[in-house]
């Protein structure tokens, strides 16, 4: 089929949360804290690109993901880059991207053993509207108060270094290993599209992310090449499948997409369409 909208699953995350987003119902009385709302394919399928929206309620564990080449070392299919759309934010909402200077690999786990590793890094003050892109081997952790999409290699592969006393495992030896433990340097920002309404936020390396605001668009995929559509506000609409915020429709081939008030339209590659 060229659109199928994914199935919307809901993880409960002890740092999740209670009170969520529009286009969200709040847990019910039978549910716990809700973290995560991922989607998903149907079936086995494990495509490139995962797409989730995250609801912290507390900071998320210092970690680190694989790259590709780290992860194929282990006997994994892929590493996992990742990138975050900050769609609300607290006043005091922090997220931290890499050291605030070098580190070598000694030090870093002797600060992870006894939890000073949190003043290593580089806590970055974030609001509505601002955007990151996480290479993989970025040591980082996600803050409390947010509320964000994550577009990211279609990986779970996470190496935790400190979780703030928590009794979850920790993966020092290979968080150490695949951790590149300096300051966090942004990608340059891609040129601007040539049409309203466009901005093209990822060009690569390993996949494009898109925003658009309205109107219509045709999406020319190449041949097993797959695009995710996920309305923020409004709905649309793609080879007669609608949508709305708080869904995510996949679209494969030529299709015109009528886009929503605001949405995020992510494919692999390392060129925009």
């Amino acid at each position: 089929m060229p659109a199928t909208k994914l199935h919307t699953h809901r993880v409960e995350k002890p740092w999740g949360r209670t009170s969520l987003f529009p286009g969200f119902p709040d847990p019910g009385a039978h549910e716990g804290k809700v973290g995560e709302v991922w989607f998903q394919e149907p079936g086995d399928t494990k495509p490139d690109l995962l797409i989730k929206y995250l609801f912290p309620g507390e900071k998320l564990s210092v970690q680190v993901h694989p790259d590709d080449v780290e992860a194929h070392k282990r006997g994994l299919p892929r590493g996992k880059d990742e990138c975050w759309t900050i769609l609300a934010a607290e006043p005091d909402s922090t997220i931290a991207l890499g050291t605030k200077a070098p580190m070598d690999r000694d030090k870093l786990r002797a600060d992870a053993q006894d939890g000073s590793i949190e003043d290593d890094l580089d806590w970055k003050p974030v609001k509505a509207g601002d955007f990151y892109y996480c290479p993989s081997g970025t040591i980082h952790a996600i803050g409390g108060g947010l509320t964000l999409i994550e577009v990211q290699q279609n990986s779970e592969t996470t190496y935790r270094l400190y979780d703030y006393g928590s009794d979850r495992e920790l993966h020092l030896e290979d968080g150490m290993a695949v951790a590149d433990p300096n300051p966090y340097v942004a990608l340059p920002a891609p040129p601007a599209a040539d049409e309203p309404g466009r901005r093209v936020m990822v060009e690569g390396p390993k996949f494009v992310l898109e925003r658009w605001t309205g109107g219509e668009r045709t999406l020319a995929l190449a041949e097993g090449q797959t695009a995710w559509l996920v309305p923020i506000k409004g709905g649309g609409s793609v080879a007669g499948v609608d949508f709305r915020a708080g869904e995510c429709v996949t679209v494969t081939g030529r299709e015109t997409v009528t886009a929503a008030e605001d949405m995020i339209c992510a494919y692999p590659g390392t060129r925009r369409l």
